[in-house]
């Protein structure tokens, strides 16, 4: 179990000593907790730490630039980009009389954690509950399915529904509705009528 730890440490001390030569400690710091972040949430270190870079740059970089700041294969840049830009977290910024491509990433935090939030629904959660749909309405026409397992389907099935209809809810919502709920927290159940589950 030690080891894994280790060579973990391994990485990232490597890592820090190749950023040391560019960036600042704050942005570097942060870069690669981003990184590490991502890696544990299933994405491409190298995606998440240029996201984080191109987040705190002052102005739009270049693929070189990112190659050259994070010590990473250009060809691993131009993979990160890629997907950055499926998940719309990043955007193309022309450059007047420069004809190679810079790239910024959305700046404002809400709309970075909805289109995460959105990005991951879709590719995590979507799935799962069309999955369990389909197997819920299997069930209850196989005879051979107990009845206690067609229960337990459906009360999985109403519960996902009713997650699902939240966060849709959660995104239409206006976004000073939204910061007003978060800085409630636990008191709106307090607004809450008392009720036995």
């Amino acid at each position: 179990m030690t080891a894994p730890t280790n060579l973990s440490y391994i990485s990232v001390m490597t890592e820090i000593s190749e950023l040391k030569k560019h960036l600042p400690p704050a942005i570097e710091r942060f870069v690669l907790k981003w990184g590490d972040m991502g890696s544990q949430w299933g994405l491409n270190r190298s995606v998440s730490q240029i996201h984080a870079l191109l987040y705190l740059s002052d102005e739009p970089l270049t693929a070189e630039d990112i190659s050259e700041q994070l010590s990473i294969a250009r060809s691993n840049v131009s993979n990160s980009i890629k997907e950055l830009l499926a998940w719309n977290l990043i955007r193309r910024v022309p450059v007047r009389g420069d004809r190679r491509d810079r790239y910024e990433a959305e700046a404002d935090i809400w709309e970075i954690v909805t289109r995460i939030a959105i990005g991951r629904k879709a590719r995590e959660l979507d799935p799962v509950f069309e999955t369990l749909a389909t197997c819920m309405l299997q069930a209850q026409a196989d005879r051979n399915v107990s009845p206690v397992v067609r229960k337990r389907l459906a009360e999985m099935h109403t519960f996902t529904t009713s997650i699902d209809r939240w966060f849709a809810q959660m995104l239409n919502l206006p976004r000073g509705k939204l910061k007003i709920l978060l800085k409630l927290g636990s008191k709106v159940a307090n607004l809450l009528p008392l009720r036995q589950s």
